[in-house]
């Protein structure tokens, strides 16, 4: 598993009940992957609402780097929304984000964090 790697994971739910596994991307480090069990990820969730919240990146899946995704829907990913989650749970990758779009996540996380 490698940063910009989407794969399902299960996301804890708000309430703290037990969550549903939905698409996450992979935003750890590629220096941690071995290194630790665990792996953080960004939600993705079809709640376009979320599209224009500069924290949140949407992903048009009839683009060729949407579709490279392996995402099913137009998404949003979240950096509202980050899950630290046990490596052997995730799934196999369903698709990737390419540089460009990590790029754009990048700046989405920096925005939902306060970096500069």
């Amino acid at each position: 598993m490698k940063r910009g790697d989407v794969v399902l994971v299960r996301f804890p739910h708000s309430s703290g009940a037990r969550g549903k596994r939905r698409p996450g991307v992979v935003v750890q480090a590629d220096s941690y992957a071995g290194v630790v069990r665990t792996v953080v990820v960004a939600q993705v969730t079809t709640n376009l609402s979320l599209r224009s919240d500069p924290a949140c990146l949407f992903i048009d899946i009839n683009t060729p780097e949407g579709k490279d995704t392996g995402l099913a829907f137009d998404s949003v990913v979240t950096g509202l929304f980050l899950w630290t989650a046990e490596v052997a749970t995730a799934g196999p990758p369903l698709g990737f984000f390419s540089p460009a779009l990590m790029r754009q996540l990048d700046a989405c996380l920096k925005v939902a964090l306060g970096l500069p």
